[in-house]
């Protein structure tokens, strides 16, 4: 691997690591945990890093997605 893609893939983690963070403060906000969120280390194979959501109970995945349609406007979906 050249010294480029480290410094890209670098990058790439250090923006997940942000938007993980974000993502784990907002839903916190919201009550909810998803307890296999992180970062997805295949990924790095890549050089596009990206976020694991993991699995969640079927009761957490439908209060995932009444906070998403009311942030959108549309709680009745």
């Amino acid at each position: 691997m050249t010294a480029d893609f480290h410094r890209h893939l670098r990058d790439q983690r250090e923006r997940a690591d942000h938007a993980l963070a974000r993502l784990r403060a907002a839903l916190r906000l919201a009550g909810l945990v998803l307890p296999s969120l992180g970062p997805d280390h295949q990924s790095s194979l890549t050089g596009v890093v990206l976020i694991e959501l993991g699995a969640v109970r079927p009761d957490i995945a439908e209060q995932l997605a009444d906070l998403i349609a009311r942030g959108v406007g549309n709680a009745d979906f």
